[in-house]
């Protein structure tokens, strides 16, 4: 059996704890911060740009850049999550919502695809997609979402509007998870290092097949990895070809998830709110919502996915997924049918690597 071994740091949390302590984890916008905002949005506007072509070049923003890079920094080396407040979301139509998000991401990192049809800033809103069919997305659907990581280093949620009811953001470590699991069941944690089936769900590359294996925790050079969905899981199991998930493996799962809903932090995010987690050391989920019947007043949230310059190192089985594992690489996001994989190369970007 796998020899391991409890892992300490700011990424190891408690949600009930990290509840009382809101103001270490918020950082409040100033109101020259959102002038500075606003100043680049209507920049961009102004000069024409597609928000697929803004780079941080374009998005200058001299005293919130640094207060980003501290962001940056504290994602990557400290609690793995951040919610920045301050935007009057009220105020912000669609369009300057969108160019805030991009720019705002812009300076963490480079946004990837988030589809086979290449989606560079996704919209997190119910379409009637039913979960759990062979080519279904969570962010579609106004279902209850399930512990999951998303394919990037970064994903950054903002919240143009929120649902009539329902609707709660969970957050989660997951190396908090992985200790819990050390004490109670070290057994079905080791199981979790190993191999797992997970469905592409239709998102395959030519060349790649419909399903992949690959472990849901992972180790390199002391970096802790997780990269996780069960229902990505599950779906795989339709293909013959894929092994049968063990009852060991399947009751893993289930104390994982066990244990995400025990120690997690549950939120409700205000229009305007921007929240940003590291799909490396948390886990993130959703409560079902009830919507409003008026399409305009209906819950919206952009999504962006980053590979950001700080990433770290990566289990070599994790390239299936991701493409590259060596620290500072540009990687993650789907591959899409046309268009780019990435928004932009780092040779076009002026964001620098973070200390």
């Amino acid at each position: 059996m796998r020899q391991l071994q409890p892992i300490s740091g700011p990424f190891v949390w408690n949600g009930k704890a990290m509840e009382k302590r809101s103001d270490e984890w918020t950082v409040n916008l100033t109101a020259a911060d959102v002038d500075e905002l606003d100043r680049a949005i209507r920049s961009v506007l102004a000069r024409g740009l597609a928000l697929e072509q803004t780079r941080p070049s374009d998005f200058p923003l001299p005293t919130l850049a640094p207060r980003l890079k501290e962001v940056g920094h504290e994602l990557e080396h400290g609690r793995g999550f951040v919610l920045l407040r301050g935007i009057d979301g009220e105020r912000y139509s669609d369009q300057w919502a969108r160019y805030a998000v991009w720019g705002v991401g812009a300076h963490l990192g480079i946004p990837v695809s988030q589809s086979k049809n290449g989606e560079l800033l996704g919209e997190v809103t119910d379409v009637g997609v039913r979960l759990h069919t062979p080519t279904s997305r969570g962010y579609r659907t106004k279902e209850h979402l399930r512990f999951h990581t998303d394919h990037a280093d970064l994903v950054l949620l903002y919240c143009a509007r929120k649902a009539k009811q329902g609707g709660l953001s969970r957050v989660v470590s997951s190396v908090g998870v992985h200790n819990a699991m050390l004490e109670r069941r070290p057994d079905l944690l080791a199981l979790l290092y190993e191999d797992y089936y997970f469905s592409r769900q239709g998102e395959e590359a030519p060349g790649q097949g419909p399903w992949y294996a690959k472990p849901g925790f992972s180790m390199r050079d002391g970096c802790f990895s997780n990269q996780y969905s069960r229902s990505f899981v599950e779906s795989a199991q339709r293909f013959p070809e894929v092994p049968r998930i063990t009852a060991e493996q399947d009751q893993a799962l289930d104390m994982l998830a066990e244990i995400a809903d025990e120690t997690c932090l549950e939120m409700e995010m205000q229009p305007g709110d921007i929240q940003i987690l590291n799909n490396h050391v948390t886990l993130h989920s959703r409560t079902s919502y009830e919507d409003h019947e008026e399409p305009h007043r209906k819950r919206l949230l952009y999504r962006l996915w980053l590979s950001t310059p700080n990433n770290r190192p990566l289990d070599e089985r994790e390239r299936v997924l991701w493409g590259e594992v060596e620290a500072g690489t540009l990687r993650g996001g789907v591959i899409p049918a046309s268009g780019r994989r990435f928004a932009f190369t780092p040779a076009e970007s002026e964001v620098t690597q973070h200390a």
